[in-house]
C-alpha cells in the first residue's frame, strides 16, 4: 500500500498544506504563506519525518518505531544530543517558544509513527520499517526548508541538497534509481 505519510500527517493533525521548496532560490514556492502556523508546520513536519527516516535506518531505531510506546518522548529518541538545536531551529522559523515547538513536535512525531504502523503489512519486520520511511523520503525532502539546514544538523548533507526538491522526468527517473540503490538493510541481511 502506498501513502505519503507528508500528506497524511498534516491532513490528520489540520495543519495547512504544505508548500514545497523552490529547487532554485530554496525558498518556498508560495511566498503568501505569512502565519506562524504555516511556518511551523511548513519546517515541522519534514523536519520530523527526516529525522524517522534517520532513526528507521538503524535496527534499533526501526524496531522503536515497529513496538515502541506511544506515549514515548520521539524528538529526544529520534533527535538525542541534537533535540535543542532542532527545536530552537523550529521555533525561529516559525516564531513561536520553544516550549509549544517541543510539544507539537511530539504530536507530529506521534502521529508518523501511528500511521507507519497502521501501514505496515501483518507479521511487519524492522526492514518493513526501513523500507517503509526510505520510500517516503522523495516525498519529504521537496517540502523540507533549506534554511534549516538539517542535513548539516544530522550529519547527512544529501537531505539539503536542492536535486531532491527538482521536479519532471529526469528528476523522478533519477530519485527512483538512488531509491533502488538505497534498499535499507538489516544487521542480518549483511551477514548474509
Amino acid at each position: 500500500m502506498s501513502i505519503d505519510l507528508l500528506s497524511k500527517v498534516q491532513e490528520n493533525l489540520h495543519y495547512p498544506p504544505l508548500q514545497k521548496i523552490d529547487p532554485n532560490t530554496q525558498l518556498v514556492k508560495n511566498d503568501n504563506i505569512t502565519e506562524d502556523q504555516n511556518n511551523f508546520s511548513q519546517a515541522a513536519i519534514p523536519v520530523v519525518l527526516t529525522g524517522l527516516y534517520q532513526y528507521s535506518i538503524t535496527d534499533k531505531g526501526a524496531t522503536e518505531i515497529l513496538h515502541g510506546d506511544y506515549s514515548t518522548n520521539w524528538v529526544t529518541k529520534i533527535f538525542d544530543e541534537k533535540k535543542s538545536e532542532v527545536i530552537k531551529k523550529i521555533a525561529s522559523y516559525a516564531n513561536i517558544s520553544d516550549a509549544a515547538s517541543f510539544d507539537q513536535l511530539n504530536n507530529i512525531a506521534d502521529e508518523a509513527i501511528k500511521i507507519a504502523r497502521e501501514n505496515m503489512p501483518d507479521g511487519a519486520t524492522i526492514k518493513d520499517v526501513k523500507i517503509f520511511f526510505s520510500n517516503q523520503l522523495n516525498n519529504i525532502l521537496p517540502y523540507l526548508p533549506a534554511t534549516l539546514r538539517m542535513g548539516d544538523l544530522l550529519n547527512d548533507t544529501t537531505l539539503d541538497d536542492n536535486t531532491n526538491k527538482m521536479e519532471g522526468p529526469i528528476s523522478s527517473l533519477m530519485h527512483k534509481i538512488g531509491s533502488a540503490f538505497s534498499t535499507p538493510e538489516t544487521k542480518e541481511d549483511q551477514q548474509q
